[in-house]
């Protein structure tokens, strides 16, 4: 039976680069789940692959079809925004394993869903400070920089993922990125293995 092996963390913690580290990993053998979103497609993302960019109307058509699974709505300074994962047939657990990303809120959403067994957290965590630069240094690098959002999304992230959230959720194992990110990569890679050869 398959795992999903599913990265959480606050924003600016590293997640996006250890996905994509995880996903290039092929002796590992994790398909991408790949959630929606209506937010709007930032420098260097691509359809398909970050996300499925869509728009309201096709989330209400999901939902009035019964195959949303989970989804968040963030009141942003630019309007919601929604974030989604939908039963569209990509996760087949008797054939293979899969690298998700998200939130608390949609592990548990997605652990009550497919089962506690199949799910696998990957709750990775930065000091406050290291992540807020990064924040600062990501949004920065932006056409139109939207530090407003930055900031709302930091505030945010320390009440969604606050200890007590983490001990709900039955988030046991941490993996620390304040350093070297390779030393990330390779500690959440080997567990990755470990897991899989049980």
């Amino acid at each position: 039976m398959g795992k999903i092996f599913y990265l959480m963390g606050k924003s600016a913690s590293g997640k996006d680069h250890i996905y994509e580290y995880l996903k290039q990993q092929e002796d590992l053998k994790l398909r991408p789940l790949v959630l929606y979103t209506t937010r709007p497609i930032r420098q260097g993302e691509q359809n398909g692959r970050e996300y499925f960019f869509t728009d309201e109307e096709n989330l209400q058509k999901l939902r009035q079809a019964g195959k949303i699974i989970e989804e968040r709505m963030y009141q942003t300074v630019h309007g919601p925004w929604y974030y989604f994962t939908a039963d569209d047939g990509q996760i087949s657990l008797n054939d293979d394993s899969y690298l998700g990303i998200g939130t608390l809120e949609s592990y548990e959403k997605l652990k009550a869903y497919y089962g506690e067994e199949h799910m696998c957290p990957l709750y990775v965590e930065v000091d406050d400070g290291i992540r807020l630069e990064r924040a600062l240094q990501r949004e920065k690098k932006q056409e139109e920089p939207k530090y407003a959002e930055m900031c709302r999304r930091f505030l945010a992230d320390c009440e969604d993922f606050s200890e007590e959230k983490i001990g709900k959720a039955g988030i046991t194992h941490r993996f620390y990125n304040n350093g070297a990110l390779e030393d990330c990569f390779s500690e959440i890679q080997n567990f990755v293995e470990q897991v899989k050869k049980l």
